[in-house]
């Protein structure tokens, strides 16, 4: 007798390894895609991967929830993740030094703007105190934004949404606009899709050059900490 189909599913949704290689299958597919565009900026690999992944959910009939249980393993290495971005920071300390004074006032530029322009622009729009902690550290890579979403009252959901939005917006736009503003030095467009759009946008400028690539990756890890300070001072003199 012939099993049906939907039955061998059920069985092997309910597995842990299943999601997870969902996952990764969508992640690979998503590059090969995004090869074959010439690794266009409009052929964003996570937009791509997650858009594979939201039509397995909806051709399966899936819960989120039973996605995230399988997936969760990709969501721990987020941490790991951001601490070995101090390799980058340590492997070009020499430029790091070189160029210390303009990558500081880069950061508390970007920083700043990032910060203070989403919450004005949303707390003008009347968006609830819950929803402007949320959007606060959008910037900031995702398991740094997420928590300080919740230590400011947020939602870490909602923030890890505004994250993933804002990356994707930056590696899209990244590459065109530091074309039309001609700036050419690959440290300091490296530098600004980090600081704007974390760890997508730094996924980018390794796809445009290995010096941004590193640069961005420095700007990650700076950008959390500032943002993370900038939070304190909220909780301090604003909570």
């Amino acid at each position: 007798m012939t099993a049906d189909p939907r039955d061998i599913w059920v069985y092997l949704a309910a597995s842990p390894l299943v999601w997870l290689t969902v996952t990764l299958a969508a992640y690979a597919v998503a590059r090969r895609i995004a090869g074959l565009f010439g690794n266009h900026p409009l052929a964003n690999v996570v937009v791509i991967a997650a858009a594979l992944i939201v039509a397995m959910l909806l051709a399966t009939g899936a819960s989120y929830q039973t996605y995230f249980e399988g997936a969760q393993f990709v969501h721990f290495m987020l941490g790991p993740a951001t601490v070995a971005l101090a390799i980058p920071l340590w492997r070009n300390r020499a430029l790091v030094r070189r160029f210390l004074l303009p990558m500081g006032a880069a950061l508390v530029a970007g920083s700043l703007t990032a910060v203070t322009s989403a919450v004005a622009i949303a707390w003008a729009l009347g968006a609830p105190p819950q929803v402007l902690a949320s959007l606060a550290p959008k910037s900031a890579t995702a398991p740094i934004a997420m928590e300080l979403s919740k230590s400011l009252g947020g939602m870490p959901a909602l923030t890890a949404v505004l994250v993933v939005l804002t990356g994707i917006i930056g590696a899209v736009i990244v590459t065109p606009l530091m074309n039309a503003l001609r700036i050419r030095n690959f440290a300091a467009r490296g530098f600004a899709a980090g600081v704007a759009s974390h760890g997508i946008g730094a996924a980018r400028a390794f796809q445009v050059s290995e010096v941004a690539g590193a640069f961005a990756g420095i700007a990650i890890g700076l950008n959390g900490a500032l943002t993370s300070l900038l939070v304190l001072l909220w909780l301090a003199f604003g909570g």
